[in-house]
């Protein structure tokens, strides 16, 4: 009898597992749009940027589109980049707003849209955000003396990255500021960045922002909290190293609380970085959710909402 109920219990998690990839699960009112952080790209070589998470959210429903923004630029260059683009997703599908993940530096670019168009988003999603700025940007921009040589070189550098990215991406043409990047992503200039654009930031640090924001957009954030998660992971090394700058938890690159935006669903998921968007190719904390089911979850969340 107990085998019998065991049998019954697994199967029914596993019709349950299956339903959710039934179509509609993920169908949002509004297009989902998803916003690459720094060095980021929408796909490369058929590689994407959020691991299997489009494939995933379109195939239970959701109309998904992948933003092709700057590698390497400040969030409000890559800001306008993006409201261009989401003026073309809404003159393609006739819907009349969009919903914005954002991962690292693409918190602030969807934050930038959500703030000059709230007209055009029904809500902005931040996923382990510079929103508080980064104590790694501050150790690299501090390396760098301005108009040093040092800089510049290091800049060129950074720059050729960039446009190596978006040529193999697809996106040549596409203006690279690696300085401007670091700049907005250090401590200061991303507090700078929120005085212009404040809306679903905390009253405090670690706080809990609106929900609705008075320009009445939809605001929701999570992250990590664990550098390293996977000794098979080829990038845990360096991201675990790159998070010896904080003294607080943090995934690697950015501290949990500095990611809070609007509603935090959670900041201490066992993943990092690089598991938020379901890289190194799935490679992930072995006890923690698959992070596209997250991804297909607040999809979910936001259609339950009505958007």
């Amino acid at each position: 009898m107990k085998k019998i109920s065991k049998f019954v219990l697994v199967f029914c998690c596993l019709c349950l597992s299956l339903n959710s990839y039934a179509s509609g699960y993920t169908q949002t009112k509004y297009p989902i749009v998803l916003v690459h952080g720094i060095f980021g790209f929408d796909d490369v070589l058929g590689i994407d940027y959020f691991y299997k998470v489009p494939y995933a959210l379109s195939r239970s429903g959701a109309t998904v589109f992948v933003a092709a923004v700057s590698a390497a630029n400040s969030s409000e260059v890559r800001g306008e980049q993006l409201l261009t683009e989401v003026e073309q997703i809404l003159a393609l599908t006739g819907a009349e707003k969009v919903n914005l993940f954002g991962h690292s530096q693409g918190a602030q670019t969807i934050r930038y849209v959500a703030s000059v168009r709230p007209d055009l988003v029904a809500s902005a999603t931040s996923i382990g955000g510079v929103n508080w700025g980064s104590k790694v940007a501050d150790v690299v921009r501090g390396a760098l003396p301005p108009g040093s040589l040092t800089e510049s070189i290091i800049a060129s550098i950074a720059n050729s990255f960039g446009t190596i990215l978006e040529w193999f991406s697809g996106n040549g043409g596409l203006p690279q500021d690696a300085l401007a990047a670091t700049e907005v992503l250090t401590t200061q200039g991303s507090l700078a960045f929120n005085q212009k654009y404040p809306e679903g930031i905390p009253s405090q640090y670690c706080g809990q922002g609106d929900l609705i924001a008075p320009n009445g957009v939809t605001y929701f954030s999570w992250s990590g909290g664990k550098a390293f998660t996977n000794v098979f992971d080829i990038l845990d090394a360096p991201i675990l190293t790159a998070s010896l700058a904080f003294d607080e938890p943090n995934d690697g690159l950015v501290a949990s609380c500095s990611s809070h935006l609007g509603y935090v669903l959670k900041n201490d998921y066992r993943m990092n970085h690089v598991d938020e968007i379901n890289h190194t190719f799935g490679i992930h904390h072995l006890f923690e959710t698959d992070p596209v089911t997250l991804y297909r979850q607040h999809a979910n969340r936001l259609k339950n909402r009505g958007l």
